[in-house]
C-alpha cells in the first residue's frame, strides 16, 4: 500500500478543492482571466493523476501554478489513525477535520469488490436504538468536501488500485438529513473529469425520511437507494427507529417503491436481525410480503453489538432459518458478511472516533 502524505488542516483563504464542483472552480478561475478548460485540467491532474502540488502541473500557466493556493486548497484533512482487521479486508480510519472534528470512515474488501463506507455528518439526530453513532447525538453534519476527503483518503490509502470501488453512504450519520452537502459530493464525484464515479456505484442510505426520498428520485441519478428497515410492524419501528413515527411504515415503502419505479433501481431493504426481537417467522413473512411489492432486494444484517447495548446478534441458525423462510417468498435475498467488527467498524459500530480499545 502506498501513501499520500496529509498535513494538518488550519484555517486557509481559500476554499477547498474537495468541495468544489467543475463549473464552481471555473467560476474562481474566471475571476482571475482565465478560461474554463483550466477547471478540466485541475481536476484531471488531481483526481486522475492522484498530484496535489501545482507545481507538477505543467500544463497549467506558471502564474497560475504560483497563485494556485488563492484560487484553491488542495490539502486534505489529517489521517489520525487507521485500523485494520485480522485479514486485512477492513481499514477504519479517523480524519480530523478543520475545526479539530473527527470522523470515522471504512474501506472493506471482499473478493468481487472493493468499497468505501462514508460518513455525511458526525454523531446522528435519530437516535436508533442499536446503533453507536445515534448514541452520539448530531454534532454537526459535513461539508461537501469533507465527505470527498474520505473517497481520497481511502483511495491513497489502497495505492489507487482498484479503479471500479463503490460507495456506499452507511457511515456515520443519515445522508438524506445532509441533503444538499451529500448530493454536492456525489456530482464532484460523478463528474466524468473527475474521478468518473457512476451513479449505479454509490448507495444512499436512510433510515426513513420521506420526503427526501422523493427528492432524491427526481435529481436524475441512476443512486443506489437502500432503506434501513430493521422492523416490519410500525409498533416496533417506533421502538428501533425512532423516525418511523414522522414517517410510518406505509408512506415510507411508498416512497420506496416510486423511488424503485422513476429510477429503474432495485432498492435494497436493510434488516438488522436482533435476537428475539425482530428474527421471528412472521416477522420473516411480512419482510417478504413488503419485498414483493417493490422492486428490491433484501439485505440481512445480523446484529453487531455495541457496548452499553443489551440487544444481542441471533445465532448463525437463527438467521439461517430466517434467511430460509424469505428465500421463496422474496425476490432476492442476502446475508451481509460482518466485516471489521473486532475493530469497531461493522455496521451500526462508528462513533468510537478512533477511541475504542
Amino acid at each position: 500500500m502506498s501513501s499520500l502524505p496529509s498535513p494538518s488542516f488550519v484555517p486557509h483563504e481559500a476554499p477547498s478543492f474537495y468541495g468544489l464542483t467543475r463549473a464552481r472552480l471555473a467560476e474562481r478561475l474566471a475571476e482571475r482571466g482565465l478560461p474554463a478548460y483550466r477547471a478540466g485540467q485541475l481536476f484531471s491532474w488531481v483526481y486522475h493523476k492522484r498530484l496535489r502540488d501545482a507545481e507538477g502541473m505543467t500544463d497549467l500557466p506558471r502564474a497560475l501554478r504560483r497563485d494556485l493556493v488563492r484560487v484553491c486548497d488542495l490539502r486534505l484533512p489529517r489521517t489520525l489513525s487507521v485500523r485494520a482487521s485480522r485479514q486485512q479486508e477492513t481499514h477504519k480510519l479517523v480524519l480530523e477535520l478543520e475545526d479539530g472534528a473527527r470522523v470515522e470512515c471504512v474501506s472493506m474488501r471482499t473478493a468481487r469488490r472493493l468499497t468505501f463506507c462514508l460518513s455525511s455528518q458526525i454523531g446522528c439526530a435519530l437516535r436508533c436504538s442499536f446503533c453507536a453513532t445515534g448514541l452520539m447525538g448530531l454534532k454537526r453534519n459535513l461539508r461537501p468536501e469533507e465527505i470527498v476527503a474520505q473517497v481520497i483518503a481511502m483511495g491513497d490509502l489502497h495505492g489507487w488500485q482498484d479503479e471500479r470501488f463503490n460507495i456506499v453512504f452507511m457511515g456515520m450519520g443519515e445522508p438524506l438529513a445532509n441533503y444538499h452537502a451529500v448530493l454536492e459530493a456525489i456530482r464532484i464525484l460523478h463528474d466524468p473529469q473527475g474521478l468518473n464515479l457512476g451513479a449505479r456505484r454509490i448507495t444512499v442510505s436512510t433510515s426513513g425520511l420521506v420526503p427526501q426520498i422523493a427528492q432524491l428520485a427526481e435529481e436524475g441519478l441512476q443512486l443506489g437507494l437502500a432503506v434501513s428497515l430493521h422492523a416490519t410492524t410500525d409498533a416496533l419501528r417506533d421502538q428501533l427507529v425512532p423516525v418511523n413515527r414522522r414517517w410510518p411504515l406505509a408512506g415510507l415503502l411508498a416512497a420506496a417503491k416510486a423511488y424503485g419505479q422513476r429510477t429503474g433501481r432495485r432498492v435494497t431493504i436493510e434488516y438488522t436481525l436482533i435476537a428475539g426481537v425482530n428474527d421471528g417467522p412472521d416477522d420473516a413473512d411480512r419482510l417478504a410480503a413488503f419485498a414483493r411489492e417493490l422492486p428490491s432486494k433484501i439485505n440481512l444484517i445480523p446484529y453487531n453489538p455495541v457496548p452499553g447495548l443489551s440487544w444481542r446478534r441471533p445465532g448463525p441458525d437463527a438467521v439461517e432459518a430466517f434467511a430460509a423462510r424469505l428465500y421463496p417468498r422474496a425476490p432476492a435475498v442476502t446475508v451481509r458478511q460482518t466485516m471489521g467488527d473486532e475493530i469497531w467498524a461493522a455496521c451500526g459500530q462508528l462513533g468510537g472516533l478512533g477511541t475504542e480499545p
